[in-house]
């Protein structure tokens, strides 16, 4: 039987009697490291701490039970690119001209964020975050938007908006053989610059990425961001036997399939949970999970109870899955009903680590610490809005009441009070003629502030 010291060490200790060394004196305190993990087109009810039951998400639940859920969480966009960008910037993207999904022709040096705008990376790289970008990353496809670019120290992931799962799909080299429409899903994955052989399934080999960066930065004296930003449940719907195996009752195959790549999001989230117990990260580290935009109708997602689907205004395209997680400095196991943004997310951690944010360009998202603490009682946003520019839809939330122009060919925009009216089912424009006139206003300001479109978008035919 082995004897055994029930002594416990700081990590720094740890870490640094691993290396035959010891601390002669504690090491400073860190500022909080930031962990971002992203779906793409999850649907709202396909999370366990949404309610959703088809699709067990025990380690993504964790994140709300151990913090903090939002019921009014929501994206600054319902389709993936120009949602990243402004959960990016912590700016509605419409500042920057980023409407719609930038083309993934690699010689235009304008299809993604402007260089003058700062992503999180790029914001907290002065105050000495090391950071690293996982899965997708759609900001562009050209050199100057590459994410090594952009402020991340390490890449592994793609430069397109959506990826081939099974690696034995991936054939291509670079986008430059790319000869038809779709076919930059199949490139081969890039650890930083370089091109490399990827053995297993995409979300799987994700994850494993995910649990590396946090199990090299234990040791070290900077903070780090992590941004995992998953590609699944995106199309094309490809999941491993692993996974499949665990739906065998669900009947409909593209439901099954939704499912199983859901679980192997799971499986990587609780990885990654596992992995910062282990370091003793937990208590330095905040987690915030959230879906890009709503569920696609296309992927057999459940926005349930919510109206429509990803590329719509109404609540089932911009209210999403969305939690936070620091331990011993939030709340746990609490909702929070306020409306709150993805815009959100870098004013917070800038504001925490003391990052500085140019006053030219004031951030839309605010830090959400003193009102998630109670700090502040008050809601953090007086207003949210969007806009879908090829469209022409539209919508602002203003307290409860919601006016909204979307899929709708009468281009009519209706009213609706979501406290009591989540569905959006009953239009309120007659009885409530003065609030709607005074959204309408109040959006047609923050309309007045935009840019068009800043690059060719959605261009499929750039290789002829």
């Amino acid at each position: 039987m082995k004897n055994t010291l029930n002594i416990h060490l700081p990590r720094s200790l740890l870490c640094l009697a691993g290396l035959g060394l010891l601390a002669t004196q504690p090491l400073f305190a860190k500022n909080p490291n930031l962990i971002v993990i992203l779906t793409d087109d999850q649907g709202y009810n396909d999370v366990g701490f949404n309610g959703g039951t088809e699709i067990p998400t025990p380690h993504i639940d964790t994140i709300a039970s151990n913090g903090i859920r939002f019921t009014n969480g929501y994206v600054s966009y319902s389709v993936c690119g120009p949602s990243r960008a402004g959960l990016l910037t912590g700016r509605y993207q419409d500042r920057f001209g980023f409407t719609r999904n930038p083309t993934i022709d690699p010689s235009v040096p304008h299809a993604g964020i402007p260089l003058e705008e700062k992503n999180i990376a790029e914001v907290l790289s002065p105050t000495g975050y090391q950071s690293m970008i996982i899965g997708k990353w759609h900001m562009g496809s050209h050199p100057q938007n590459h994410p090594l670019n952009r402020g991340f120290d390490e890449f592994y992931g793609f430069l397109a908006g959506g990826h081939q799962y099974f690696p034995s799909e991936l054939t291509l080299n670079d986008l430059s053989e790319v000869s038809k429409k779709w076919e930059w899903y199949r490139t081969k994955l890039l650890r930083d610059h370089t091109r490399v052989e990827e053995t297993e399934y995409l979300t799987d080999a994700f994850s494993r990425e995910a649990v590396s960066f946090v199990e090299r930065q234990a040791c070290s004296e900077k903070p780090f961001f992590l941004y995992l930003a998953y590609n699944a449940p995106h199309a094309p719907l490809q999941a491993t036997e692993k996974y499949l195996k665990r739906f065998k009752h669900i009947k409909d195959k593209k439901r099954r399939t939704y499912a199983a790549m859901v679980s192997a999001v799971d499986d990587g989230v609780g990885l990654l949970l596992n992995a910062l117990e282990e370091k003793e990260l937990m208590e330095d580290t905040i987690i915030i999970f959230l879906s890009d935009n709503g569920g696609s109708s296309k992927n057999a997602s459940d926005n349930t109870p919510l109206r429509d689907w990803k590329a719509s205004l109404f609540e089932g395209g911009v209210r999403v899955p969305f939690a936070i997680q620091w331990k011993n400095h939030l709340p746990a196991g609490v909702d929070y009903d306020h409306p709150v943004i993805s815009l959100d997310i870098l004013p917070t951690i800038a504001e925490l680590s003391g990052s500085p944010v140019s006053s030219e360009r004031p951030l839309d998202g605010v830090n959400l610490i003193p009102f998630l603490t109670g700090e502040k009682e008050e809601r953090p946003h007086e207003q949210l809005f969007w806009r879908t520019l090829q469209n022409d839809d539209w919508a602002i939330r203003k307290g409860d009441i919601k006016l909204v122009r979307s899929r709708t060919k009468e281009k009519k925009a209706d009213l609706y009070d979501l406290a009591r009216d989540m569905v959006e089912s009953t239009d309120l424009s007659s009885s409530m003629k003065k609030e709607k006139n005074e959204l309408q206003t109040a959006w047609d300001n923050w309309e007045a502030q935009l840019k068009p479109l800043a690059f060719p978008a959605n261009n499929y035919n750039w290789w002829d």
